[in-house]
């Protein structure tokens, strides 16, 4: 499901890819959904979002591969972490993932 919502938002709204351009969406506290790839390593370098995202409220979501996640974001490397800033016709599945994680 997470992968349908990157593609949604990123054909309809505006996602930002790579973990510091997540890391400043988050501290701007313009994400709205934050997805995460759990087989990045080192580990540390992703570590440290869901913590800032609980600390702003922001929903995270962690996905199993990146190289998944980067192509549902749209470039041929995989990506570690994006974050959807403009949900655009995936704002109804966002807010439906955001309810479940309360």
């Amino acid at each position: 499901m997470s992968y349908e919502i990157v593609e949604k938002a990123r054909k309809t709204g505006k996602i930002k890819k790579g973990t510091n351009e997540v890391t400043k969406a988050i501290e701007r506290e313009e994400a709205k959904l934050v997805v995460v790839a759990k087989d990045v390593s080192p580990h540390e370098i992703v570590q440290h979002l869901a913590a800032l995202c609980k600390e702003k409220g922001i929903p995270c979501v962690i996905v199993e591969e990146k190289a998944r996640l980067g192509q549902a974001a749209g470039v041929s490397v995989p990506t570690a972490s994006i974050a959807i800033v403009k949900e655009g016709d995936a704002k109804a599945d966002i807010e439906k993932l955001a309810r479940e994680q309360k």
